[in-house]
């Protein structure tokens, strides 16, 4: 296949300084890609250098910066407690950043533009496992409805901007991610590391039992950030959808990331619970929202194309909460 980017862009990584940011923002280095010395530059302004939310700022910023290749990784992003309570901040938010962006790089000349999505973005009860073409075609889980629409706000605009403009920008839709840099405050925390920190925190405190929402029986998909860094950088090498508006499926611009882990919350919190070494019950509390029954995501495409998932789950968590420690140091001593 032929590159489609060379050693000497210029990346803007919107959002470099999160799990998802950092790990393509390190993947890129590992690849040769940032080597000024190569003309390569990798740009990752941090919010207070620039708010994302602020269209004037933005604007500004490109106008002065002119990166050649973009990726969206900005987001604001939580579980099931921050998106039942915040829906309004959720929608509004990420609307403005992504918005604000794609914009700025359509009017600003970028020579590709990668923008992340999210597997909420499919109806509560799709077909499993889920293919891209499942998008709207059925009612939305409601404990995360706003950020999904938002999302697919997002990888619309993208796709009109590809459509009337030949504007090359793709999207990609990554399952359930965990790994370095993952948030884990008990709010925000997505359901992974919000059950990491739960065990450890038990186990440090020598607790009886642990709480955990739901039945326990929802399952899962969980994608190594690591792995997905490698997929977004696979993809701005090598693919360009095809304009074609006899073919409905070369227009589409956006791809499902996802693992081959597929794992119940009960197993999952109880693998958790083996590798934090964690001694005491787990008490699910079935008041409390499951949220959609099962999201496995269809990846055959991306795989025809040439990539896929490396990195185990057990491989992942492990590294993952050995991660975790590393990070939370004042955390753990408390």
């Amino acid at each position: 296949m032929q590159n489609l980017i060379s050693k000497n862009e210029k990346f803007f990584i919107a959002g470099a300084n999160g799990m998802v940011g950092s790990a393509i923002n390190k993947a890129l280095i590992e690849k040769g890609y940032g080597n000024q010395s190569k003309g390569g530059l990798i740009l990752t302004p941090s919010r207070k250098d620039l708010d994302l939310q602020n269209q004037k700022d933005v604007f500004n910023w490109f106008k002065k910066n002119q990166p050649t290749v973009v990726v969206i990784c900005a987001a604001k992003v939580g579980g099931i407690m921050a998106n039942n309570n915040s829906p309004y901040e959720f929608l509004i938010e990420n609307l403005k950043i992504q918005t604000n962006i794609i914009e700025a790089s359509f009017l600003n000349n970028v020579k590709r533009l990668l923008f992340l999505g999210s597997s909420c973005i499919y109806p509560k009860l799709s077909p499993q496992p889920i293919k891209e073409e499942y998008l709207l075609t059925g009612p939305l889980e409601k404990t995360n409805e706003a950020y999904a629409l938002a999302k697919i706000s997002g990888i619309k605009l993208c796709e009109k901007l590809r459509y009337q403009y030949r504007f090359d920008v793709i999207s990609v839709m990554p399952t359930n991610l965990y790994g370095p840099k993952d948030r884990y405050d008990d709010l925000n925390s997505h359901v992974l590391p919000a059950l990491i920190k739960r065990f450890h925190e038990a186990k440090e405190k020598n607790k009886e039992f642990v709480h955990c929402w739901g039945t326990g029986k929802p399952l899962r998909e969980f994608l190594h950030v690591d792995d997905l860094a490698q997929a977004c950088i696979f993809l701005l090498e090598n693919w360009s959808p095809k304009y074609d508006p006899s073919e409905k499926e070369a227009n589409l611009n956006y791809l499902n990331i996802g693992s081959y882990d597929e794992i119940s919350i009960r197993k999952l919190a109880e693998k958790i619970s083996n590798i934090v070494q964690y001694k005491g019950d787990i008490i699910w509390d079935t008041s409390k929202p499951d949220g959609t029954p099962r999201k496995k995501l269809d990846i055959s495409r991306i795989k025809a194309l040439g990539w896929e998932p490396k990195i185990d789950l057990d491989t992942g968590l492990k590294n993952t909460y050995i991660n975790f420690i590393d990070e939370n140091i004042p955390y753990t001593k408390q």
